[in-house]
């Protein structure tokens, strides 16, 4: 211990006698560890941010999409002009018969004029049932979300976000009024207050009503999607299975339909932004091998300049070994020093990050940290061997003269 304390207080006796060339590597290697905590720290928060806005979208969730996933690219049935199987209510109907589904809520998606005493504006109309507010863990509010109705039974009611609420009603009250959606008139009876986008829609500026009055004003039987929500998350495999197999043996023995589950579309995001953190951290990194790379160049100099100490040192009966643990000591508790101010540098930068995107949880993985710290002495350690060596391997004599 005692031989430890000695090789530190000799390093930071050499690091205070070139206050400004420490200072420049201490620059260096800080910048370079608070430059992968930074980055690693957006990474983590883009994925903690991709994982929230899916959770809000509504747990155990699975959608049914009409056609096989093959048939979004340029298949030979896509260039002999065929089109999926439209899906329908009674589709919808026998997947709420599945032991494990707890709700199913068919879904139409168009866009139409939407209007009220000379204020236009064209919206998003969503038609779909009562099950969407519990399956989309959405709030109304003010008034009631849709009415519990057979899913073929349309009536004149709609839900409307706040932005159209504010752009066709003002400061005047919604409730209980009246709109014309195209060429058909519904009463308003609730205002969402949910934010955010559903299926790239923002529910603010959406009008909800029943799914078949939906069908109506776009004059179609078939519907965009059917959202599925199982009893619980191990349940979410055998609820995918009963979907297929249901509507297979309801179009004719075709699997015609892509079921897409929360878990595979959020897996599929984590990969991306998990493998985005690694490369940022990675490019970040790189930051310090430049850092290592000057502290090699610079104590090469050191060297240079305190022959006179490094003959003093032999003369006194220092050994190679002595002096080579010596100058790698120097650059170790340079490295930690310039790491510590990294680290710092980091986490207020990463709390900078959090107070201004409140929305993204930018906070550092443990990996990261402990690698930036690691690479940071590792590289401190290794680019200072080359200038130790030739310090060690000094002939006492000529080191005294000065080398000369």
């Amino acid at each position: 211990m005692g031989r430890a304390a000695d090789i530190l207080l000799f390093a930071w006796g050499a690091l205070r006698g070139y206050p400004l060339r420490t200072a420049l590597m201490l620059c260096a290697m800080a910048i370079g560890v608070a430059a992968v905590v930074v980055l690693t720290a957006l990474g983590e928060g883009a994925r903690g941010y991709v994982q929230g806005e899916f959770a809000s979208l509504g747990t155990n969730l699975l959608t049914v999409i009409p056609g096989r996933s093959e048939t979004a690219g340029l298949s030979p049935s896509t260039l002999m002009g065929e089109t999926p199987r439209a899906l329908t209510l009674d589709d919808a109907l026998a997947l709420t018969r599945g032991a494990r589904v707890r709700r199913v809520s068919p879904l139409n998606i168009g866009s139409a004029e939407v209007s009220r005493r000379g204020r236009v504006r064209d919206t998003v109309i969503m038609g779909s049932s009562r099950e969407l507010l519990k399956i989309r863990h959405w709030k109304v509010a003010q008034g009631r979300f849709l009415p519990a109705l057979r899913w073929n039974r349309a009536r004149p009611v709609a839900v409307i976000g706040s932005h159209v609420r504010e752009e066709l009603f003002g400061s005047k009250p919604a409730l209980g009024q009246w709109l014309r959606i195209g060429d058909r008139r519904f009463r308003v009876i609730g205002i969402m207050g949910s934010e955010g986008r559903s299926i790239g829609v923002d529910v603010q500026d959406t009008v909800i009503i029943p799914v078949a009055s939906a069908q109506q004003l776009f004059n179609t039987e078939s519907l965009f999607r059917i959202l599925v929500e199982a009893r619980s998350r191990a349940a979410i495999p055998a609820v995918k299975r009963f979907i297929i197999n249901t509507l297979q043996a309801r179009h004719q023995g075709v699997k015609d339909v892509t079921v897409i589950t929360q878990d595979a579309v959020l897996a599929t995001f984590d990969r991306i932004l998990g493998a985005l953190t690694y490369s940022v951290g990675g490019i970040a990194a790189i930051s310090l091998m430049v850092a290592g790379i000057l502290i090699m160049n610079v104590m090469l100099v050191a060297v240079s300049q305190r022959t006179r100490e490094i003959g003093l040192l032999k003369a006194l009966g220092a050994g190679r070994r002595q002096i080579l643990a010596l100058f790698v000591g120097e650059a170790l508790l340079l490295s930690a020093l310039g790491a510590a101010a990294g680290l710092l540098l980091g986490w207020l930068g990463a709390l900078a990050l959090r107070q201004a995107f409140p929305e993204l949880p930018a906070h550092p993985p443990s990996w990261a940290v402990l690698a930036a710290l690691g690479t940071a002495l590792g590289t401190g350690a290794l680019f200072s061997l080359l200038p130790a060596r030739r310090a060690a391997a000094m002939d006492p004599v000529m080191a005294l003269s000065g080398g000369r």
